[in-house]
């Protein structure tokens, strides 16, 4: 069973990296493949060609993974539209598809983007960056993860600053704090709704695989 997941950047890329061996078996990470495009609107402008390109060799076992921020857009608009991109090329998905063994595309986006997903796990940030309050998630404006307002990534900036981390670099990191984080996080007990859906959509797929 090969694996291929297609991401918006470095910092995603770093961050699966991490995370996947802490959700997926040994063997199937080992058969893993990131492929970042440096930045959403180029995952979203080359994403036909490469899932066209897909076309021509997968097999049955395999799967493509799109994993893509929403920022500010529509989810439902841009599910669509990566959703059209991926039918477009010849490609079931597993939102359409009536077997789950039969999908070859999982699309997935991230609420709003990921440094949520790190917000979900206080208690990783905390790891990371001790100087952090691991009161953080009891505050008003981060209880949920999802929709924490002003850009997550923003917000993690302040937070880090105030405990005295990254406050000398004027934005923020992401991939060094993508790597600081995820070796702490713990997947089951993520609070972020949209982490979650990405990681059960994950253990689905590769148990369905273990009982063909």
């Amino acid at each position: 069973m090969l694996i291929e997941f297609l991401v918006e950047d470095a910092s995603t890329e770093a961050f699966l990296e991490v995370i996947l061996p802490k959700i997926l078996d040994r063997s199937i990470f080992d058969n893993c493949q990131i492929h970042q495009f440096g930045g959403k609107d180029r995952l979203l402008k080359n994403l036909s060609n490469r899932l066209k390109g897909y076309k021509n060799w997968i097999t049955d076992d395999d799967k493509i993974v799109v994993l893509i921020d929403r920022d500010r857009d529509d989810c439902r608009e841009l599910k669509n539209k990566i959703e059209e991109i991926a039918k477009d090329a010849g490609l079931i998905t597993k939102s359409l598809a009536r077997d789950n063994l039969k999908y070859a595309v999982l699309n997935r986006i991230v609420i709003e983007e990921l440094e949520a997903w790190y917000f979900g796990d206080i208690n990783a940030i905390c790891k990371a960056y001790p100087g952090v309050s691991d009161n953080l998630d009891k505050r008003k404006g981060y209880r949920d993860p999802d929709s924490i307002k002003g850009g997550t990534a923003e917000r993690l900036k302040k937070v880090l600053s105030d405990a005295g981390y990254h406050n000398h670099q004027g934005r923020l990191p992401k991939t060094q704090v993508a790597k600081d984080i995820a070796q702490y996080m713990e997947p089951r007990n993520n609070r972020s709704e949209s982490f979650q859906i990405f990681y059960t959509a994950l253990q689905e797929m590769t148990s369905l695989k273990k009982m063909s």
